[in-house]
């Protein structure tokens, strides 16, 4: 099976260099990876050299807390999109889910969704390893109502990465519609298979292309 167009192609440490994303991006599409995943001051440049290929320019949100507001997230999401982002990740407010304030969150999520309509699909980073078991069904079904496009695992800068017992939680409460993101962590082939079979739709990794390489 090709792995590669379900590959989210990702550099997000706040050192990087433009080399680096020129060379991201240009691996992206030697490999045929869905998109390339970048901070939002690299947004411009990503859709700049991806320009006429299929690779998709996917950024963060809120990123990595999720503890800004929700009209900061809208800004930030009008602003990836006008630069050039055709894909949104952005991080729920994981204080707000866990203070039991499900309108809150459920604003938050919507905030993105609303400003991306029709523009730009939306990830939902729920943060899985903060959450308890009923937490990350909650910030699934919130996801879900609020219209995101899929939910995703993790922001890879927390206690750990993407887990298949988390994939699986997170495919049962979306159900078959919604895209599942597994991200953090995945670094062998083996990885990305298991966490395929879990459920997830996507795979946001670092180690692309030591992965397939």
């Amino acid at each position: 099976m090709n792995y590669s167009n379900l590959i989210d192609h990702t550099l997000l440490s706040p050192v990087t260099k433009e080399k680096e994303i020129i060379n991201l991006c240009d691996e992206a599409k030697q490999y045929g990876f869905a998109s390339v995943c970048v901070n939002p001051v690299w947004v411009s440049l990503s859709a700049e050299v991806l320009r006429d290929s299929d690779v998709n320019v996917c950024t963060v949100i809120g990123f990595p807390l999720g503890a800004c507001t929700a009209e900061t997230k809208a800004f930030e999401t009008k602003n990836a999109i006008g630069n050039g982002a055709a894909e949104v990740d952005t991080v729920i407010n994981i204080g707000a889910l866990k203070d039991k304030n499900d309108a809150l969150v459920e604003e938050d999520i919507r905030s993105v969704v609303d400003t991306a309509k029709g523009k730009a699909l939306v990830k939902v980073i729920i943060e899985a390893c903060l959450l308890t078991n009923e937490e990350k069904v909650r910030a699934c079904e919130l996801s879900v109502k609020a219209g995101a496009d899929y939910v995703k695992t993790s922001t890879g800068f927390s206690l750990h990465g993407a887990t298949v017992e988390d994939v699986a939680i997170m495919r049962k409460a979306v159900g078959p519609n919604i895209g599942v993101k597994a991200s953090g962590g995945v670094r062998n082939i083996e990885d990305i298979k298991a966490m395929i079979d879990a459920g997830a739709t996507r795979i946001g990794t670092s180690s692309a292309i030591k992965i397939l390489g």
